[in-house]
């Protein structure tokens, strides 16, 4: 009789989930304009809704029943099979190849956040998740959801990662292939989601600089906040682009290239670089390139972390506590 198949991991560690992201495969410098769906236009999409999922009735009456048999369970202890969804899951696995294949992003609607309480709304997200991919830790410590909301951190403090303040956050990308984020509740005033597509940054950055290309195939030091975990350095060299088979994949983040100068072992910026830097964040702000949206309270925000770069405008939010921005946010791997 031949052996059982093994039970799907339930949750990836930080460093196996970020060493899975960065195993890119490269075969050259790509020095034409890349084509296909992740190649998209904040300007052709801003008039759009085909980007927006509206949940149906009979999908969140699956979910609710896949919650009832988690109820009171551990995060960590919630494996695909403990949360079953044998209509949504196959239409869940269309997301993934969205992420991976498509445009790169999507905005499902609906989930009843309010309701449920943000306890059983995070069993639901990690639920969901586990039929997108393989969740993972968000830092060394092994948090597996994180709570994206202003902790009362200094937004310039180069010690503290910038989600935990109501700064803005330049444009990046998260440790893991995909990162989805769950809107329990809205602030007062901004905090409105900035995506734009790295295809398409790309793209204008040959249009304008063609000889600046190649740098992003060559590591940058990223600063990793100290939260250095087995490694113990205070960066790591990332290159940005990787390309092969067609398909280029990103790994940017502003802010922590530009802090990781801190560090006395990190030579300083070349006059090239900083044009790089300073040229990449100008397209992608632009606004026919930029995509922006603002969450409801239920909301589901999935994007690819190798086609996408992600930002945050600066909010003010309420003075009550329990009224206060807070999204869950969840780490994947692709590799279904």
């Amino acid at each position: 009789m031949a052996e059982p198949a093994p039970a799907a991991e339930a949750f990836r560690s930080f460093a196996a989930q970020a060493l899975h992201y960065f195993r890119r495969d490269h075969e050259a410098v790509r020095r034409e304009p890349i084509e296909g769906p992740a190649a998209w236009r904040g300007e052709e999409l801003r008039g759009s809704r085909d980007w927006i999922v509206e949940l149906a009735p009979a999908q969140l009456a699956e979910i609710e029943k896949a919650l009832a048999a988690v109820r009171g369970r551990e995060l960590g202890e919630i494996g695909r099979d403990d949360f079953p969804l044998p209509s949504l899951g196959p239409v869940l696995a269309g997301w993934a190849r969205e992420l991976r294949e498509g445009r790169g992003f999507l905005l499902a609607r609906g989930l009843p956040v309010e309701r449920w309480g943000d306890a059983d709304a995070a069993r639901a997200f990690w639920g969901l998740g586990q039929h997108l991919g393989t969740p993972g830790a968000q830092n060394p410590a092994g948090e597996l959801l994180g709570h994206v909301t202003d902790t009362g951190d200094e937004a310039d403090n180069p010690n503290v990662r910038r989600y935990r303040t109501a700064g803005d956050i330049r444009f990046h990308c998260d440790l893991a292939d995909a990162v989805g984020l769950l809107c329990l509740r809205v602030p007062r005033s901004g905090g409105a989601s900035r995506i734009v597509s790295s295809v398409s940054v790309y793209n204008e950055l040959l249009a304008r600089r063609p000889d600046l290309a190649p740098r992003l195939y060559e590591p940058f030091c990223l600063d990793v906040r100290d939260e250095q975990g087995e490694t113990r350095r205070a960066w790591i060299p990332v290159p940005p682009c990787r390309f092969a088979g067609g398909r280029l994949r990103t790994f940017y983040h502003s802010d922590y290239f530009r802090s990781a100068a801190r560090h006395a072992d990190v030579p300083p910026f070349s006059d090239d670089e900083r044009t790089l830097l300073d040229l990449y964040e100008a397209i992608a702000n632009s606004p026919e390139l930029r995509l922006d949206m603002q969450f409801e309270p239920g909301d589901v925000q999935l994007i690819s972390n190798h086609a996408i770069l992600h930002a945050r405008t600066a909010y003010a939010d309420f003075p009550e506590p329990e009224r206060r921005r807070h999204l869950l946010r969840l780490w994947l791997s692709l590799d279904r």
